[in-house]
């Protein structure tokens, strides 16, 4: 067992001790306390009717088997959702279960009364956040806020594990999960490292660089890979907000920023590999010249247990003999 399922066994462990000894004594620790990015909330009971307003979580509670009813989606029919708007490495697994469909973008608090849920979750941030609509939601049911910029799935898994009941699932998801990036890592043949992990815009202008704070740079680091950090000359754009997770690089600063001696292209496929290869202005690049360029799979620009473990199933064929 490796020394980061250890460190996430023992930290479920240790919230959960915390948790049941700070709840009123209630058999199988409920009620229970439940600590989140917004505040603490009580819950009398295990949920079993959850509404996730945010996409991204909602295949984190997919993988731990929590009642999730209802989940905010994206536009339908793209690159990276289904005909429902929700994200393709769990669309099936959603429809299997009957998850339905609150609505499209923008927040619905209407939409979400609707389903009488007993537990609504929130992400604090992105693109997904219904932070704004708290208050109101909060009339309706208990609203727990969790980050998932700042942890990897894994991490969140845990946490909603505490949160739904789920305990036992979460843990035993993440350590399956850990133990395949432990096999994996003996088997791979590293590329030329460092590696810059970016997502490349469709308009080739810009990139994001993923750092070693975002789930992508942890995961990659949990299998042998050593990041390539962008020049301290080189100062990313601050136009999606303040975020630990990603450097944006564009204009000079792309090709300076990204300096690995192979790139790994998160949410892109090999289509995009190429175009980003035949990029005239990236063109001097030693990876470009090297061809250590490689497309990852459009469903990893948010990583759930689903996408990720697609994304190890790619490095596998990438950079392995099988």
């Amino acid at each position: 067992m490796n020394n980061t399922l250890l460190h996430r066994l023992a930290l479920a462990g240790g919230i959960f001790a915390l948790l049941t000894h700070a709840c009123f004594a209630a058999e199988n620790g409920w009620p229970r306390q439940i600590p989140g990015a917004h505040g603490t909330i009580t819950l009398d009971h295990a949920p079993k009717r959850i509404v996730s307003t945010s996409i991204t979580v909602t295949g984190t509670l997919l993988a731990i088997d929590a009642p999730v009813i209802a989940s905010g989606a994206t536009s339908p029919n793209s690159r990276i959702a289904d005909d429902q708007g929700f994200f393709r490495q769990w669309g099936k697994i959603a429809a299997e279960r009957k998850v339905q469909r609150l609505y499209i973008g923008e927040p619905n608090a209407e939409a979400i009364a609707g389903e009488a849920p007993d537990l609504i979750i929130i992400s604090a941030t992105g693109g997904d956040s219904a932070l704004k609509l708290y208050d109101q939601l909060s009339a309706i049911a208990p609203v727990l806020v969790v980050n998932y910029d700042d942890k990897s799935w894994q991490d969140l898994a845990l946490q909603l594990g505490v949160a739904t009941g789920h305990e036992a699932q979460a843990q035993a998801t993440v350590q399956q999960f850990d133990e395949r990036i432990k096999k994996l890592k003996n088997e791979l043949t590293l590329p030329a490292q460092p590696v810059s992990a970016l997502v490349y815009r469709p308009d080739g202008k810009a990139a994001n660089l993923w750092t070693s704070a975002s789930p992508q740079g942890q995961l990659l680091h949990e299998l042998g890979f050593t990041l390539a950090t962008a020049p301290d000359n080189v100062h990313g754009g601050q136009s999606q907000g303040v975020r630990k997770d990603i450097v944006q690089l564009a204009g000079e600063n792309m090709a300076e920023g990204l300096n690995g001696k192979t790139l790994l292209l998160f949410s892109g496929d090999d289509n995009d590999s190429q175009r980003l290869m035949d990029n005239r202005f990236l063109a001097h690049l030693p990876a470009l010249q090297d061809k250590q360029v490689y497309s990852l799979g459009n469903d990893t620009f948010r990583l759930d247990y689903y996408s990720a473990s697609n994304l190890l199933t790619r490095l596998e064929r990438l950079f392995t003999s099988h």
